[in-house]
């Protein structure tokens, strides 16, 4: 596992907590940056690129 896979798995643990923090104290906001955070991590993990990398290549599309 790369740094990269790492960071991405990181992201996935922190965006199932906020998502699980947004429905406890019903902040919605709160609950779609978790999802968010863990699709970027899911990516990040299973493509082993940085941030930035996928964030390039998403826009190129």
């Amino acid at each position: 596992m790369n740094e990269d896979q790492f960071k991405g798995k990181w992201k996935q643990i922190k965006g199932d907590f906020k998502k699980k923090y947004g429905k406890i104290t019903d902040d919605e906001y709160t609950e779609a940056e978790g999802s968010m955070e863990k699709l970027a991590g899911k990516m990040q993990e299973k493509y082993g690129k940085s941030k930035e990398e996928l964030k390039d290549e998403i826009n190129n599309w």
